[in-house]
């Protein structure tokens, strides 16, 4: 089935083939129909919060700035992956060149890095409103939102940029079939001639401590909203606040979850774990977030819902 395209060659690859999710095959249709769902409902949904923002002088405030970010970047994060993962599961268009792959896996990193940050500032963001409200706009500040978003990105930038060129520059003169459905840096990785140990640890302890470090500190920022919460005298006050966080948070599971799982079980569980589930586990959270974000953080919010609805009138 894999034919003379798929050989072993004694020098690097000039194209690596993506087979999509190993042992899912006979589901690649299905998962085609599903990721282009998600993929237009991505480019609709952050597009449309995009435009609603930008447009609309009265969302020019912190939290909505910090949310036009993150469209921006889940727009950039799926377009980096899906259409070719598209590709895969519906025509089996599996080829993708040396350099194309590794510019796909600097940009789906190097994205997941900045959201993770983008999902800090706004826990931050949040902590701020809710219990700093009068000192808001004396501390979020637009040099300190611009800083903020700097940051993000320059730590993006040196995190991934050191472990592009680590894998980049391993030998590859075996196999160019990548056992993913995308160039994840650990699957390709693995194809290289010399000891990948150095990129994969650096990959391991980076991601550890940049998503460990958001985590303690999204999980701080929450836990004292939800103290102040509790403290509102006003039940329906309570259960909306309650239901932001709520669903702020199923939307950090989901993205935080399945990105770490697949990181630690391409370490630990290689040979516990189905090769199909780390696949699925590292797909998710690059697909499912992105479709998510404009939803839980655009459209429950009031002026975003009533932006949008005059702009559809007009």
């Amino acid at each position: 089935m894999m034919g003379t395209p798929y050989n072993h060659t004694m020098e690097t690859p000039a194209t690596f083939f993506l087979v999509g999710i190993p042992g899912l095959q006979s589901s690649h249709l299905w998962l085609a129909i599903s990721m282009s769902a998600m993929y237009i409902i991505t480019l609709l949904g952050n597009t449309l919060i995009l435009t609603i923002i930008l447009m609309d002088s009265t969302l020019h405030e912190p939290m909505f700035c910090f949310l036009c970010v993150l469209a921006a970047v889940d727009i950039v994060m799926a377009s980096s992956v899906v259409p070719k993962m598209v590709s895969i599961f519906s025509s089996g268009g599996s080829s993708i060149s040396f350099n194309a792959c590794f510019t796909q896996m600097y940009f789906v990193h190097a994205t997941t890095a900045m959201e993770t940050g983008l999902l800090l500032v706004m826990a931050f963001d949040r902590y701020v409103a809710i219990c700093k409200p009068l000192h808001y706009k004396s501390i979020l500040t637009p040099q300190v939102m611009l800083g903020m978003s700097m940051t993000i990105t320059i730590r993006a930038v040196i995190f991934m940029t050191p472990l592009s060129y680590m894998v980049s520059h391993l030998l590859f003169c075996g196999s160019n079939i990548v056992l993913h459905s995308y160039c994840e840096h650990m699957a390709v990785a693995k194809l290289a001639c010399t000891d990948p140990m150095s990129s994969s640890l650096y990959s391991l302890i980076g991601s550890s401590i940049i998503v460990g470090s958001d985590v303690a500190f999204i999980a701080a920022s929450y836990t004292l909203i939800l103290q102040a919460v509790f403290n509102l005298s006003s039940k329906n006050a309570q259960l909306k606040a309650l239901s932001t966080c709520g669903s702020h948070v199923l939307v950090m599971a989901l993205y935080y979850l399945p990105g770490m799982a697949s990181i630690y079980v391409a370490w630990l569980g290689q040979d516990i774990v189905p090769l199909h589930t780390q696949v699925l586990l590292a797909d998710l959270y690059v697909v499912i977030p992105p479709a998510l974000n404009p939803i839980i953080y655009g459209l429950r919010t009031k002026q975003i819902r009533e932006q949008i609805w005059s702009f559809l009138m007009h």
